[in-house]
């Protein structure tokens, strides 16, 4: 299901509209939140996407500035709904000119502990939503992209997971390096059409998820002797967004901090 909560505000009468129509998924905290922050305070026309965090959603879009952005609801793991998300900011806001493919769920399930059953839904859950969803979000906005001739935008939020191995969440680690080579498939394939295709792979970031794992050894993973703000993502992917940034397409950019170099 897909659940259109707000209707964009036109600007008013003199003003200028803002420059692109962009979804942000999984915008409703965290890396995504400042995401969306990040393009509204540029002047773009955000669609925060959201899934049962409505709430948290509602607060981030009220806090965005500027005017016309929107909220939209939807399970990722639905085809259907996700299908029905690109079409309701189709309609909304006019148009999709950035796609950042954010949403991303997470859950431990490491080999020792972990039943046979619970491990295949661990699975099934991340990759749905953080490969099939993201694919067919890129697939279904560069088709939008190519029908209106738009030299549009898609930036997938990966992860530094994909390299460096994640031995208690080992499906999320999986579907960040599937997420990378997506990303990188698809900036060939859409280059004739004038899109660009990035990712970033951030490492340990401060987000409310994960702020009680915030640890002198976290810190130390880093010779800057911290971890990333969700500010200094969200710039990375505003980066790769811009028209400046065409040349970077099929890179994936680490923000890591130097806590991993290949």
């Amino acid at each position: 299901m897909s659940d259109h909560r707000m209707t964009p505000a036109r600007p008013a009468h003199g003003e200028a509209p803002a420059s692109r129509n962009v979804l942000v998924t999984g915008a409703a905290r965290g890396i995504g939140r400042a995401v969306a922050h990040a393009f509204a305070e540029a002047g773009d026309r955000v669609a925060v996407h959201c899934g049962n965090s409505v709430e948290e959603a509602e607060r981030t879009v009220a806090g965005l500035p500027g005017e016309g952005h929107a909220l939209f609801r939807a399970d990722l793991r639905d085809p259907d709904a996700t299908a029905g998300l690109v079409t309701g900011v189709v309609d909304a806001l006019g148009g999709i000119d950035v796609v950042v493919n954010n949403a991303a769920v997470n859950t431990a399930h490491p080999v020792v502990g972990t039943s046979y059953k619970q491990w295949q839904e661990a699975w099934r859950t991340t990759l749905d939503v953080n490969v099939v969803a993201a694919a067919n979000i890129g697939y279904l906005a560069a088709r939008h992209m190519i029908d209106r001739g738009t030299r549009g935008r898609i930036v997938n939020v990966g992860s530094r997971g994909a390299y460096k191995g994640e031995p208690d969440h080992p499906a999320y680690g999986a579907s960040k390096a599937a997420l990378h080579s997506l990303g990188q498939s698809l900036a060939v394939a859409l280059a004739p059409h004038g899109i660009a295709v990035a990712s970033v792979a951030p490492g340990f970031v401060a987000t409310e998820r994960v702020a009680d794992r915030v640890t002198d050894e976290v810190r130390a993973q880093s010779p800057f002797g911290r971890v990333a703000a969700p500010e200094e993502v969200a710039a990375a992917v505003l980066y790769l967004a811009s028209p400046e940034a065409v040349w970077s397409s099929g890179a994936v950019l680490d923000v890591n901090g130097a806590s991993f170099l290949r």
